[in-house]
């Protein structure tokens, strides 16, 4: 399933780029299972069991996650957008970003309020399979950890307590169960608000996390997140 988790994390990275560079094209179902080398039904199949929804739903919402932005950050008209994005229409448009955000392009625009967006996934996690500290100890040893100091701008930060927790998959794990409150929604809301430390316009590997650290150890030596 591990092989299948990193398949998977190929395709969302390449999705992206294709949405960033307006390569519809290439987004086809035919087009990623060719990329991957496995059948159109299994590779649909497969996206479907790791992440829980069709890849036609999931390029539908990233392609809606930045339609917002651009929303957001630019003056190009809704028309525009929508065409940039593969909508058919205007009212397309506008039909597919009030059923995902429950606000119409125009409304969100006079008002950005915090929505819900979909993220880029990211089935495969290195740190939860077995042999990860392996390859972790091996790059150090390789030399290739660098040091560099990075100035971090004035910033608010999301302070979300749990003193159950006993470390980050246990964490959201937690989290998971509280409606609202879940990583999902959390790094959704966070990616929606102009600005974050790691904002880059939706297009990025990194695009939807924030600065997001899950616990942390406080003077008392509790644990929380």
């Amino acid at each position: 399933m591990s092989e299948w988790n990193q398949y998977i994390q190929q395709i969302v990275g390449h999705i992206d780029i294709c949405i960033k560079n307006e390569k519809d094209d290439a987004l086809t179902l035919c087009e990623l299972a060719n990329k991957l080398g496995y059948s159109e039904y299994y590779t649909s199949r497969k996206f479907r069991e790791v992440s829980g929804m069709t890849l036609k739903a999931y390029i539908r919402f990233r392609k809606l996650a930045f339609a917002l932005k651009d929303l957001r950050d630019t003056e190009n008209s809704v028309l525009n957008i929508a065409v940039k994005y593969g909508f058919s229409s205007n009212e397309a448009f506008t039909r597919a970003f009030k059923d995902a955000y429950g606000i119409t392009p125009s409304e969100y625009r006079s008002r950005p309020v915090p929505v819900v967006l979909r993220t880029i996934l990211k089935p495969f996690d290195c740190y939860l399979l077995e042999g990860a500290m392996n390859s972790m100890s091996q790059t150090h040893s390789n030399g290739d950890v660098k040091t560099y100091f990075v100035k971090i701008p004035a910033h608010k930060f999301l302070h979300i307590r749990n003193y159950e927790s006993i470390g980050y998959w246990d964490f959201w794990q937690k989290q998971s169960r509280i409606p609202g409150q879940d990583c999902e929604t959390v790094c959704g809301l966070l990616d929606s608000i102009k600005g974050k430390l790691d904002d880059v316009g939706g297009s990025g590997q990194n695009a939807g996390s924030g600065q997001l650290m899950a616990w942390i150890n406080e003077p008392a030596g509790r644990i929380c997140g």
